[in-house]
Order: C-alpha cells, then sequence, then structure tokens
C-alpha cells in the first residue's frame, strides 16, 4: 500500500475570503508608478527610444529627436546619481550565504514574521523565532524553524534564550525586530500599564535584542539588523497614541545605530534595514478601512517580507516602504498647518480606529 500523503494547511491570505471585486479595485497609484519605472522612468528604456527613432533615420536635428535625447540623459543622469548617493550612504554589500547565516526573528509566529521565518524556513536557513506564543517540537520540525518562548521585552529571557540560539544553531548574524502590539486607546483612556506595555515590547525588546545580539555579529564582522516601525510612527493618530509614540522611537533608534555602527571599527559590515509599512492586512488592523485604495491600498504583508528578503540577501542596507505614500510621508511636515490639517482630515487617520470599532480593544501581532 502507498504511503498516506502528508496534509499540510496553508492558510491563506484575507482577500482569499473576499468576494471578487471589480478590476478598478486593483489599480493603484503602486502599480502605475511601478509601470512608470519600467518604462518611461527607466534609462534603459528611455535609450531605446531614441534608438527607435535613429532606426526610423530620424535626424538628429528634429525635435522628437532632442526631447528624447534629453529625457534619456536626464534618466541616466538621475539613475546614477541614485546609484552613488546610495554607495556613499550605505557603502558596499556584504556577501551572504544563507547556509552560513543563522536568523533571529522577534514576533515570528503570526503576521509579517511568521511569513519571513516560514520563508527562510522553507529554504533551510537556521532560523530562531523568539515569541510569546508557544509552538510544539513537531511544527517547528515541519517548518524548519527553532521556536523560543521568550518576552523580548524581558532582558533576562533575552539573554538566556540567546545562549540556546548560539548552542543549537550558531552565532546570530541577521536580526529582525519585528515583535510588536497595540493598545486602541485614547491618551486619557490609558492606564501606566498600558504604556508602559506597548514600548516594553515595540521599543525596549529593540535595545534588549540589540545588546545582546549585536557583539556576536560585530566579532565576526558581518551582520544584518531590520528594524521594522510604522508610517504612523511619523503621522500619530488618535487612540492609537501609545503605538504611534513607541514606533516613532524606533526611528529615531534606527538612526542612532547607524551612527554608532559608523563609529564602530567592526560595524562596517553590519547592514540596517528600516522598514516603515503603511497599513499592512495582518489582525492588528484587520478592520481599519482605508480611505482611498487607489492613493492608500491595504498592502499584503508578502509585498513587505519580499522587500525585506531582497535587502537581506544582497547583503544591503536600505529602507522598505511601501506602500508608495509611505515613502514621501515626510513631505506632510514641511506643508502649511493647514494643509497638513486638512490632508488628516480626508485621510481619516484619526478616525479610522474608531469607525472600525476596535477602540478599548487590544490586539496582538
Amino acid at each position: 500500500m502507498s504511503e498516506k500523503i502528508k496534509e499540510v494547511h496553508a492558510n491563506l491570505p484575507r482577500t482569499f475570503d473576499r468576494t471578487d471585486e471589480p478590476w478598478y479595485h486593483y489599480l493603484t497609484i503602486d502599480i502605475i508608478w511601478k509601470v512608470l519605472g519600467y518604462t518611461l522612468f527607466h534609462p534603459w528604456t528611455s535609450w531605446i527610444l531614441v534608438l527607435c527613432l535613429r532606426a526610423q533615420l530620424t535626424p538628429y536635428e528634429a525635435l522628437e529627436m532632442k526631447i528624447s535625447m534629453a529625457w534619456a540623459l536626464a534618466m541616466s543622469t538621475i539613475g546614477v546619481f541614485n546609484i552613488i548617493s546610495e554607495r556613499v550612504a550605505y557603502g558596499r554589500a556584504r556577501e551572504v550565504d544563507l547556509s552560513e547565516e543563522v536568523i533571529v526573528i522577534t514576533g515570528g509566529v503570526e503576521g509579517l514574521g511568521g511569513l519571513l521565518a516560514e520563508t527562510y524556513g522553507m529554504r533551510s536557513a537556521n532560523v530562531a523565532v523568539l515569541d510569546t506564543k508557544e509552538i510544539s517540537n513537531e511544527e517547528g520540525e515541519e517548518k524548519g524553524i527553532l521556536y523560543y518562548k521568550c518576552d523580548v521585552s524581558d532582558a533576562k529571557q533575552v539573554e538566556a534564550v540567546a545562549a540556546e540560539i548560539v548552542e543549537d544553531l550558531g552565532v546570530p548574524t541577521i536580526l529582525i525586530n519585528n515583535a510588536g502590539i497595540v493598545h486602541s486607546k485614547s491618551i486619557l483612556d490609558s492606564t501606566a500599564e498600558d504604556v508602559e506595555n506597548v514600548f516594553r515590547t515595540n521599543t525596549l525588546s529593540h535595545f534588549n535584542t540589540l545588546r545582546t545580539f549585536l557583539p556576536h555579529m560585530l566579532r565576526e564582522g558581518r551582520g544584518t539588523i531590520v528594524t521594522v516601525s510604522s508610517v504612523l510612527g511619523s503621522l500619530g493618530a488618535a487612540n492609537l497614541s501609545s503605538y504611534a509614540a513607541s514606533k516613532a522611537a524606533l526611528l529615531a533608534l534606527h538612526h542612532s545605530l547607524r551612527a554608532e555602527l559608523a563609529q564602530h571599527q567592526d560595524g562596517k559590515e553590519i547592514k540596517t534595514i528600516l522598514v516603515t509599512p503603511g497599513q499592512m492586512s495582518t489582525r492588528m488592523f484587520a478592520d481599519v478601512k482605508t480611505p482611498s485604495n487607489f492613493l492608500a491600498p491595504i498592502v499584503a504583508p508578502v509585498d513587505v517580507a519580499k522587500d525585506i528578503l531582497r535587502l537581506v540577501e544582497q547583503g544591503e542596507s536600505g529602507e522598505v516602504a511601501v506602500p508608495l505614500y509611505s515613502q514621501y510621508i515626510g513631505i506632510l511636515g514641511v506643508l502649511p498647518v493647514g494643509v497638513q490639517t486638512l490632508v488628516r482630515r480626508w485621510s481619516g487617520v484619526d478616525t479610522a480606529i474608531v469607525k472600525a470599532g476596535l477602540v478599548q480593544n487590544e490586539k496582538s501581532e
């Protein structure tokens, strides 16, 4: 008799649970911008247009030839400038071989962290997940992941688990700080314990993991540190004060970390990645509605994960900000205050939690 086939249960994205949307629901400014980036705004494509005109024997003095050459030259100049700018900011990429790396992911049971952990697990990488949720050894073996029950807000627990990871897998070289919780309460309704709990999990945990794992990376002379913040760290939002403030602190922490690594003699080969996504389709903000699916689409965790995976495996530093508006959210701060007020009012950022009925509720990711 043939051996019974093992059943693997898949957790499908939330979009599979919804009714089919009209085609224009999936048309967003992010898709348009991406297409333009590979066509009109791409240096190679711009020069192909010039070559096509020459193939038609268009003279150099013709207006269309002058315009196409000027455009191609401008796109090439911008492209070269961006390459030089990133090299100045981040330096050369480091060599990454997943078989020789040990990846530590906090909050890696569900959501974005869970997706990253399972992706690396399927690729037979050395993955250690730190989470307060317990996962059986059998499930861990199926996924190719070692799960450690650990409250990353407790420095002693992190240190104890780090010793186990070094013994089980080796010296950690990639740290993805992803753990996070939210208390959707107003400032007046929040207790001291609520605020402290959010900051301990969302912010202080990063200090705990950095103090524990960064020395290993410095001794190895290589490493990658991923800091998962949020676009709300730059915006703030009503009824999300503790969450937004804890994520804002991570922005400053990331820049401070980069500055200290630049001054450390063994920190040149340690790369840093800042992740500031917009609203993701995870359980944390599952019922929150976006004001415009075209301008501010809800991001699937896979869209964030693939950019993180790309930077980590290319050995590069950088920033992951999706959807498109999250890349330019800093511009809002330089606009006149009246315009800022109108944008916030239109976006619904300060009323979204109330409309979703999430005030006073607590969810974790």
